[in-house]
């Protein structure tokens, strides 16, 4: 576990461990949950298909296109412990493909119509 006050930056680092200099990361999602185990019912969206949900979300500049440095500011989940479990998904590319997803960047998805 790693501990932080209510409100303070939260600081993350993702490195992706390879020789390749044509390789790069691409933070798509990234949710918060007061459980280890569910990530969808009664979870927190800091980033979403690569759309930024939570104001506090901060990105960095880093070294490379194989490193990611973000922060958000440390919450709580209301009538729950005081423990947040993070899961984050990241996307790997070639650098220069510039079809890639992670190029496309913030994907909102259409809504679906309601049918008759």
């Amino acid at each position: 576990p790693y501990y932080v006050s209510l409100n303070q930056d939260l600081y993350l680092e993702a490195f992706l461990h390879s020789s390749d200099p044509f390789l790069e990361l691409f933070l798509d999602t990234c949710v918060a949950s007061p459980t280890p185990h569910n990530f969808t019912t009664g979870s927190y969206a800091i980033i979403r298909n690569g759309c930024i949900k939570d104001p506090t979300y901060t990105q960095y500049s880093s070294p490379n296109r194989r490193t990611l440095r973000f922060s958000f500011n440390a919450f709580q989940f209301i009538q729950s412990n005081s423990d947040v479990y993070l899961q984050c998904e990241l996307v790997v590319c070639r650098a220069y493909d510039y079809s890639s997803r992670c190029h496309q960047g913030c994907v909102r998805r259409p809504k679906r119509e309601a049918s008759s």
